[in-house]
């Protein structure tokens, strides 16, 4: 049974003390889809949203939450990140936006926490800046892709949803 590293022996949540844990190349990548109806997809794609650029504002909202992540959730440590990447890419087969984000750091903790954050952050600006056409809109999918680096070394998720991992 897998232990629950963020709280002590009397089951108080504590952030783990990473000090002598070795700086390693760790890298994290995520998913998230925003669903929704083809005619706000449309509007999307033509650059016909009242707020601007979705896809660009998107992206870059996913870049600074992974920067915060820190301010976000309260156990996580402040990183140095080395790289943030957040692609949103139409997806007419949702329809909607599937957006990714990949983040690398060289540090004695993950950076998990840091890519889903990315993709939480950037869902949401999507749903934001076109919501006046679409309120039904759907966040759904957001999940963690691939980690590597650290004690645990490489995790990939498999096509359907990994549990107890």
């Amino acid at each position: 049974m897998p232990t629950l590293t963020h709280l002590d022996a009397a089951g108080a949540a504590n952030m783990v003390d990473v000090t002598d844990k070795p700086a390693t190349d760790r890298a994290a990548r995520a998913e998230g889809l925003v669903v929704m109806n083809p005619e706000t997809l449309r509007l999307i794609r033509e650059g016909d949203a009242k707020k601007g650029d979705v896809l660009g504002t998107a992206r870059l909202a996913g870049i600074m939450a992974a920067k915060r992540t820190h301010e976000l959730i309260p156990l996580c440590h402040p990183l140095l990140l080395t790289k943030v990447r957040v692609e949103c890419e139409p997806d007419e087969s949702l329809p909607g936006i599937r957006i990714t984000a990949e983040v690398r750091v060289q540090g004695p903790t993950g950076v998990e926490m840091e890519a889903l954050t990315a993709v939480s952050v950037a869902c949401l600006t999507v749903y934001d800046m076109v919501k006046a056409a679409d309120r039904g809109m759907r966040v759904e999918g957001v999940r963690l892709l691939h980690k590597s680096g650290g004690r645990s070394g490489v995790w990939e998720a498999s096509s359907g949803r990994e549990a107890g991992e």
